[in-house]
C-alpha cells in the first residue's frame, strides 16, 4: 500500500500507511527514510515505537485477531493525531504504519516514528501519538481465543497498565 502524505503545517511532514500486508518495521523505516523530503541533517533525535500482537488479552489466551478499520476516515484521524503532535512538539517528520486484517501473536501491528532536533520532543511526541492512536483511531479488533470463542475488544488497554 502506498504512503498517504499530508503537509498542512509547512515545518512538519506526516505520512500514514495502512495495509493488510505483513511488514518488517525496520525495512519500512529504511525505505521511508530513503524517500524523506525533509532535511535529514536537522534531525538530532528519532524515536520509534513498534507494537506487536500479544498471545493474551483480558485473562484469555488469544490465537489470532482480525483488525478492521474505516478506509479514508482512519487515515484522516491518524493524520490529525500526527499534526496535533506537530503542534505540541517541535517535530521535523512523523509517520505511522498500521496493519489491518488477520494477525497472529508476535505479528507487528504498528510502527510510529518521530524525528525531531531534540530527544525530549521525539520521546514525548511518539508516546502521545501512540496513546492517541489507541484511544481515538477508528480500528476494531475481533479476537479468536484458543478456546474457540470469538469476542470484540471493547476497550484498549491503558498504555501504563501494570500486571
Amino acid at each position: 500500500m502506498k504512503w498517504r502524505s499530508s503537509r498542512p503545517l509547512p515545518e512538519v511532514e506526516v505520512k500514514v500507511k495502512i495495509s493488510p500486508d505483513v511488514f518488517n518495521p525496520w525495512q519500512e523505516l529504511q525505505d521511508y527514510q530513503a524517500g524523506r523530503t525533509t532535511a535529514t541533517a536537522k534531525s538530532g533525535a528519532t524515536n520509534i515505537f513498534i507494537g506487536t500482537m500479544r498471545d493474551h488479552n483480558e485473562g484469555a489466551a488469544v490465537q489470532s485477531m482480525t483488525l478492521e478499520y474505516y478506509p479514508g476516515m482512519t487515515e484522516k484521524q491518524l493524520e490529525k493525531i500526527l499534526l496535533e503532535a506537530g503542534q505540541k512538539w517541535q517535530l521535523i517528520d512523523a509517520c505511522i504504519v498500521h496493519r489491518v486484517g488477520e494477525l497472529r501473536p508476535d505479528d507487528t501491528i504498528v510502527l510510529v516514528a518521530v524525528w525531531s532536533s531534540h530527544r525530549g520532543d521525539a520521546f514525548d511526541a511518539c508516546r502521545f501519538i501512540m496513546e492517541a492512536l489507541k484511544s481515538s483511531a477508528p480500528f476494531w479488533k475481533k479476537e479468536l481465543l484458543r478456546s474457540g470463542e470469538t469476542r470484540w475488544v471493547e476497550n484498549n488497554t491503558d498504555g501504563y497498565h501494570k500486571a
